[in-house]
């Protein structure tokens, strides 16, 4: 069997990177915070709206805060919904790459305004290959909309 063509493994490396993004939205929306440590390295930096958490242990405890915070209804699952699209990816190098996607983030927990869309934002993600697999090593999260108070 020949080598592969570098555009086709270039390709994979690629499509294995952006399930993270997927596998970060299954995982946080749908309560299960241990599927975080498929998506982020161990010493992973996460900057959000909530903050900068760096350690998987700190990521994963600050995640599931948000998700009791934004789980009103109780129901243990859904409270928002990320919605990951236009993602970007560069290789930079054998193990390392960087990349950007939209966030369109819902809320399905019942609350006074109808209005489900929480936020618009943009992820600038690091990633690196770490043991064979890949990992956000680093992740920020511009909010587009809502502006901030003062930027508009």
């Amino acid at each position: 069997m020949g080598m592969i063509d570098p555009r086709i493994a270039a390709l994979l490396e690629v499509e294995e990177i952006r399930q993270l993004r997927l596998r970060y939205s299954a995982s946080l929306d749908s309560g299960d915070i241990d599927g975080l440590d498929q998506v982020f390295a161990p010493d992973a930096t996460v900057t959000v709206t909530v903050g900068t958490m760096t350690g998987l242990p700190a990521i994963k405890a600050g995640l599931a805060d948000a998700f009791r915070q934004f789980d009103r209804d109780g129901r243990g699952r859904y409270p928002f919904m990320h919605a990951i699209t236009n993602h970007q990816v560069t290789l930079t190098g054998p193990d390392t790459a960087e990349g950007r996607c939209y966030l369109i983030d819902f809320e399905t927990a019942s609350k006074p305004d109808p209005n489900p869309l929480l936020l618009l934002g943009l992820y600038a993600d690091h990633y690196a290959r770490i043991d064979g697999a890949w990992r956000i090593i680093g992740t920020a999260l511009e909010v587009v909309w809502p502006a901030a108070e003062g930027t508009r």
